[in-house]
């Protein structure tokens, strides 16, 4: 996946010295002092990240934190004090106003606002074709591609009612629609869904992951929620006070916090919405092979002292899982036999689960497994690692509580 957006050292201070507030800030004043001494706001401060192309890319932290200004200055609604911004390779911050213009009628989609942003006096049809409108697309060329999008964020029969006429989710549908008919590559959401029931925020961020998989656009999502966070974000970067603390998935955050802020941000998060197979698996020690005989697979429990096994082909592709009690009476049973013949009534079928089975789904599970691991593959099925009971404990504790966050231990 190519770099869609690169950014390089980012500054925007809000003042009348700028530069002067950029010295201070690389002497290592703080973002309050200069606030205090300079009367100038620090908004953004050496900021850097990348962008992949199709991904959602969210920008998370409390009020105040940088987040929407960060935002803003990616398409240049803020103009930057210093640093770079490469969209596809080319840096926008040196481009002049017709320049930009032109760009930003390529590249982006447009935002999507917390407050819809739909004009009242304008039906949804007319709403949605505003952006090819502002373009220059001819009336029949924008209209019919305004239908196919209020179809598409499933608003058909609406294109005649205004905006007082619909719910909050299906003004915010509106909103999508229009940002969507642009067709350009990039769309910008600022807490577009914060303003909405948590019935409908779900819903719309139900619709929106839908979308994305249709679509494929490049996603700036802004979000001061840290659950919508990690369920929209393929990475997430956590804002402080102007700057990036940490960029990651949500499984390397929540497993890896950079430091004390961020470890106070995720504690309160359920673990088990965001943990998933890959993350908490083990690695496997000893697995047997369909050739093996009972006594070489014995032999291998022993050594490693396993109470079963999974049994695998040569491409590491499962074939069952034999356990040692009942491998050790069948042997028993034919003691008196030099090479004793493998019985497939010994393998069992083996509890398989996808890298990305989120924790939930396996504790769930796991309430109705009878023995041995979760075995765990990848996306040709072959083995990667196993989970084990305590495995799963151990995810959970870390936040001292069970799945469903009531302090009590998982059974």
């Amino acid at each position: 996946m190519s770099d869609k957006i690169v950014v390089k050292n980012l500054s925007k201070i809000f003042g009348k010295n700028p530069g002067k507030a950029v010295k201070a800030l690389r002497e290592g004043i703080s973002k309050d002092e200069v606030l205090r001494e300079q009367g100038q706001m620090v908004g953004v401060y050496d900021v850097s990240f990348t962008v992949k192309s199709s991904e959602i890319f969210v920008l998370m932290g409390l009020s105040g934190s940088g987040k929407s200004t960060l935002q803003r200055l990616i398409n240049r609604l803020h103009e930057p004090t210093c640093g770079e911004i490469l969209i596809d390779g080319k840096d926008i911050t040196k481009l002049n106003r017709k320049e930009l213009r032109e760009f930003r009628r390529k590249k982006f989609c447009g935002m999507v606002f917390q407050n819809f942003a739909i004009l009242p006096h304008r039906t949804v049809l007319e709403n949605v074709e505003l952006g090819l409108e502002i373009q220059g697309i001819e009336f029949q060329k924008r209209r019919q591609r305004a239908k196919e999008m209020i179809r598409v964020v499933g608003l058909e029969g609406t294109e005649n009612s205004y905006p007082d006429e619909l719910s909050g989710g299906m003004q915010q549908r509106v909103g999508l629609a229009r940002g969507l008919a642009v067709d350009a590559d990039i769309m910008l959401m600022d807490e577009a869904f914060s303003a909405l029931d948590p019935l409908i925020r779900r819903q719309m961020q139900d619709e929106l992951l839908e979308l994305h998989q249709k679509m494929q656009k490049t996603i700036i999502f802004v979000t001061h929620d840290l659950d919508e966070a990690f369920r929209l974000g393929d990475r997430i970067a956590i804002m402080n006070d102007g700057r990036i603390i940490q960029t990651g998935t949500a499984e390397e955050i929540i497993s890896s916090p950079a430091n004390d802020y961020v470890k106070a941000f995720v504690e309160d998060l359920n673990r088990s919405n965001v943990l998933t197979a890959g993350s908490i698996m083990q690695p496997v020690v000893e697995t047997a092979f369909l050739g093996d005989g009972p006594r070489t697979i014995q032999r291998k429990m022993r050594k490693k002292g396993l109470s079963g096994i999974l049994v695998t082909d040569t491409g590491r592709h499962i074939r069952g899982y034999i356990r040692a009690d009942e491998l050790a009476e069948f042997i028993k049973k034919h003691g008196d036999i030099e090479r004793i013949p493998f019985d497939n009534t010994l393998l069992h079928e083996a509890a398989i689960i996808r890298e990305d089975t989120p924790l939930n789904e396996i504790i769930n599970m796991y309430a109705g497994h009878k023995f041995g691991p979760f075995a765990v593959t990848d996306t040709e099925s072959r083995l990667k690692g196993v989970i084990v009971r305590g495995a799963i404990i151990a995810a959970l504790s870390e936040t001292g509580r069970d799945d469903f966050g009531n302090g009590k231990d998982f059974k």
